[in-house]
């Protein structure tokens, strides 16, 4: 049933995205928030799609953590399935994306007509200039932005070296972070072709206030909040017993 369903969803989005992606990039003249507002009916769909025909819903804690407006969301992250589904989660969303992306046919060349913010996978001065250029901006539009700060996705059990872009960015700005732990990668492997069905659990975290702190100390504390949580809610692949 999983191939069945792996390949209705991948023939699906096949036959759907390309000629949306062509509607998009039409948007670019457009104000930015329009050119945003324009892949929204396709996420929507492409989420119906996990959660009806992939089978891989989530349950939702900590959401009383979710702010009002705009913030800094740093995420764990092992598959595609977050970069589609806390887009419901959280409101408005922008995601700090590796600028390679941009050139993936179809949908790297739809993230390019947004934009999302571009990134590189250095942490040099002018690097994160640019993050907190185009951050403050989206931030300053009532954006929130989510950055994986692991920088790609790491295996279920796994942890992925911190990078401190996202914190450095609240740093500069002052906006919250809100740390966000998940299991995806349970049934959504790294480049899996089948996936398992399955309900993913999203954790969100308290806000982290960057006031006074570096962006050492932001990350630490993001980084210990979303390594304990995910030992919590996958202990089986942390060695922890219930």
């Amino acid at each position: 049933m999983a191939v069945v369903r792996s390949l209705l969803f991948m023939l699906i989005l096949l036959l759907v995205t390309p000629p949306y992606t062509l509607l998009v990039i039409l948007c670019r003249p457009l104000p930015h928030h329009m050119r945003r507002q324009s892949v929204v009916p396709w996420v929507n769909f492409a989420i119906w799609l996990v959660k009806h025909v992939l089978g891989i819903p989530y349950r939702l804690l900590g959401a009383e953590n979710i702010p009002a407006g705009a913030a800094i969301v740093l995420a764990k992250h092992q598959s595609a399935w977050e970069t589609l589904m806390l887009q419901e989660v959280f409101k408005d969303t922008v995601f700090v994306w590796r600028k390679e992306i941009k050139y993936l046919p179809f949908f790297g060349w739809a993230l390019a007509s947004i934009p999302m913010i571009e990134t590189d996978r250095s942490a040099s001065r002018s690097s994160l200039r640019r993050l907190v250029d185009q951050g403050r901006d989206r931030l300053g539009h009532g954006y929130t932005v989510i950055i994986f700060p692991e920088g790609t996705r790491s295996q279920p059990g796994a942890k992925g070296r911190y990078k401190i872009g996202g914190a450095h960015l609240a740093v500069e700005t002052g906006a919250q972070v809100i740390p966000v732990a998940l299991n995806s990668g349970e049934f959504w492997g790294r480049n899996a072709l089948f996936k398992r069905s399955g309900i993913v659990t999203v954790s969100i975290g308290a806000a982290i206030d960057p006031a006074g702190l570096t962006a050492n100390e932001v990350t630490s504390r993001a980084e210990a909040w979303i390594e304990a949580e995910m030992s919590r809610i996958s202990p089986q692949l942390h060695g922890v017993s219930r």
